[in-house]
């Protein structure tokens, strides 16, 4: 009988998130690739330390990296000196690299919230009643602030970005396995942004996020394209995150479930059955 891939999955069970519960979708996410490969949870703290045993490492509900940036960085280290299969695959140019890609895709033209990181630019930003002004390594929120236009010219610049406060409708969340769209899911409520129910996206909805998805080129992993709609009916990027980004599987129907896990069984095989990475 051939032995079965080894998977190590990296998961903050204890990570305590606003609205969600990401013990429960990981608990439930690994007992399920378990039908397919050979199982075992550790804390991301560990991960460096276990890898080596494993013939690929998941990433998923792992908590903000900020808190232990150190061990991060040198998790990355040895994965790439060991050519290690790690999925999310560390190559995503996403969050999992930082907010650049912000500034990146905003100076592009793509349709995401106008964003700057230096004083000189301020002007290239639309009017708004508030700004938002959030670290160019935050996650979950962490360090994000509301400010007025006046405030704009105090702030310490370089490590910081900057955004116009969208007066949006909804927030919308298009998830992702490699480039194959799975499921989508909106916050009608503003002011409640866990609060999601299930969302049916039209045709121009998938185009707008799979432009991201496209532009990202990751050939393997898991993607949650997060978009608001204005007043006006646009869509614009909030977030693309290629990371850990958490999926709300609770609050998708079974159908949608078991479909999420067949896909993503399927891409860790052909992440499985390619060349380790360099």
């Amino acid at each position: 009988m051939p032995r079965r891939p080894s998977v190590l999955f990296v998961t903050d069970l204890a990570y305590e998130a606003r609205g969600r519960r990401y013990c429960d979708e990981d608990i439930f996410l690994s007992s399920r690739l378990r039908n397919d490969f050979d199982i075992a949870l550790c804390h991301p703290l560990d991960a460096a330390a276990l890898m080596d045993s494993f013939d690929a490492v998941v990433v998923r509900n792992s908590g903000p990296v900020l808190h232990y940036q150190k061990e991060y960085d040198a998790f990355r280290d040895r994965a790439a000196a060991r050519g290690t299969r790690v999925y999310n695959p560390l190559s995503g140019r996403a969050d999992m690299a930082g907010k650049q890609y912000l500034l990146d895709l905003t100076a592009a033209g793509y349709p995401v919230i106008p964003t700057v990181d230096r004083r000189e630019d301020l002007g290239a930003l639309p009017e708004a009643g508030q700004y938002v002004v959030k670290p160019k390594a935050g996650a979950d929120s962490i360090g994000l602030r509301f400010v007025s236009r006046d405030q704009l010219d105090g702030l310490a610049y370089g490590d910081v970005l900057v955004q116009p406060r969208v007066d949006f409708r909804y927030e919308v969340s298009f998830y992702y396995v490699d480039d194959a769209f799975q499921y989508a899911l909106h916050a009608p409520d503003p002011q409640r942004r866990w609060a999601l129910e299930p969302y049916r996206p039209t045709d121009a909805d998938l185009g707008f996020a799979h432009r991201f998805i496209d532009w990202n080129t990751l050939d393997h992993g898991i993607q949650r394209v997060d978009a608001c709609r204005t007043q006006e009916g646009d869509l614009l990027l909030v977030e693309l995150e290629d990371l850990n980004p958490y999926l709300s599987l609770d609050l998708v129907d079974d159908t949608t479930r078991a479909a999420f896990v067949t896909s993503m069984t399927a891409s860790l095989h052909r992440l499985l059955g390619g060349p380790r990475a360099q």
